[in-house]
């Protein structure tokens, strides 16, 4: 193993927000940032660039963009045009960005839950109006969750003018397939509605049978309609470095989008725009290892999962996060609450992407650490 993804790293030397959080006791399982040194190749980069003493305001290079298309062409055989990316400082404020650029004061934005909870948060944050549709659950335990065309049709009304879409979605770690995809197209077109895709963990597909499709590649009449967010930072481990794109194909859609960023929007980050250049110019190889190290942190998860009482999980395809169905596990109200309490765990609580009796686990951390917090969650769930 070329990369080291076994030696623990202190993450408290530096404040830090999923370790810092809690009790310097509680193993931190919650928000998605992986305990994984980033690649060589982007520390590098970061070195060379801060050896240069200036950090002014700095324009996106030509070999920047290059990056990005060459990735797209050779991992999704999609033509991004360069002139059709926007460089961000980030996903999150882009969905709040898109809403107020691309939506009329009071539209209805639309979107999945369960979901992660910034989502939810967008409508309200932005005067709009709120919608939701719930993903169908899945029929048999450890099955996949799935798109549920007719909940999500009810959801839209003569108000609604944007979906917020999550591809990979996050929590439930599905990769939309190309027949549920070209569905959700045709609904889109229908209801005449613009689409924000969130696609940040579209390189981590974990399961070899998946293969990630970017919505916005499907045809050029739902690209003309689409926003696709894209960042490296979750892949690689940069998600501090505050960098991330949109690609919007359509001149009067990118024009609407980036004219509302103006004044609302700081610049790129120097930093950021180093490291995501090195990543997906060298990133490959690490990418690679680190997808068989989740593979195996995945089959760890599960092993543990099959012998707790009243939980089941349906196996991710993408990201490094697990979703956990805990209703039925004897833990109240909050199960997250319950195993700070009496396990010494964090986890996300289900609660705040719209599905109380859930948990999300990160399980993008080192094996050593992952089967510590398993094995304390096993004093409290397993059967017998």
């Amino acid at each position: 193993m070329p990369f080291d993804f076994i030696t623990p790293l202190d993450r408290r030397q530096y404040p830090s927000q999923k370790w810092d959080r809690y009790a310097s006791d509680v193993m931190p399982l919650w928000i998605a940032d992986m305990d994984f040194s980033a690649p060589p190749a982007v520390t590098r980069a970061l070195a060379e660039r801060v050896a240069h003493p200036v950090y002014g305001y700095a324009k996106p290079s030509e070999g920047l963009d290059d990056s990005l298309c060459d990735w797209s062409r050779e991992h999704y055989g999609w033509e991004v045009p360069r002139d059709s990316i926007v460089w961000l400082p980030g996903v999150v404020p882009a969905l709040h960005l898109a809403s107020l650029a691309l939506t009329s004061p009071g539209a209805g934005v639309v979107t999945t839950t369960p979901i992660y909870p910034p989502f939810l948060k967008v409508a309200q944050k932005t005067g709009r109006l709120a919608q939701m549709a719930p993903l169908a659950e899945p029929e048999t335990q450890g099955g996949p969750w799935r798109l549920d065309l007719e909940a999500l049709e009810a959801a839209i009304t003569p108000e609604t003018e944007l979906l917020l879409w999550c591809h990979p979605h996050n929590p439930t770690g599905r990769v939309w397939r190309e027949e549920e995809l070209e569905a959700l197209a045709e609904l889109v077109e229908r209801h005449d509605l613009l689409v924000v895709s969130d696609e940040l963990h579209a390189d981590l597909v974990v399961d070899p049978t998946a293969r990630h499709i970017p919505l916005a590649s499907l045809n050029e009449r739902l690209a003309a309609r689409c926003v696709t967010l894209w960042a490296p930072s979750k892949t690689f481990n940069t998600a501090g470095l505050t960098f991330a794109c949109a690609v919007i194909t359509d001149p009067k859609l990118r024009a609407r989008f980036t004219g509302a960023a103006n004044g609302l929007m700081p610049d790129t980050n120097v930093l950021g725009m180093a490291a995501t250049e090195a990543a997906w110019r060298e990133g490959e190889p690490w990418r690679q290892e680190l997808l068989g190290v989740l593979r195996d942190n995945l089959d760890l998860l599960e092993s543990h999962v099959a012998r707790w009482d009243g939980v089941s999980m349906s196996r991710p395809q993408a990201t490094y996060l697990a979703w956990l169905d805990m209703r039925k596990a004897g833990l109240g109200e909050s199960p997250q609450q319950t195993l700070l309490e009496e396990c010494d765990v964090a986890l996300s609580d289900g609660a705040g992407f719209g599905w109380p009796g859930f948990v999300r686990l990160n399980y993008g951390t080192t094996r050593v650490q992952l089967e510590k917090a398993l094995q304390q969650m096993d004093e409290r769930l397993q059967k017998g």
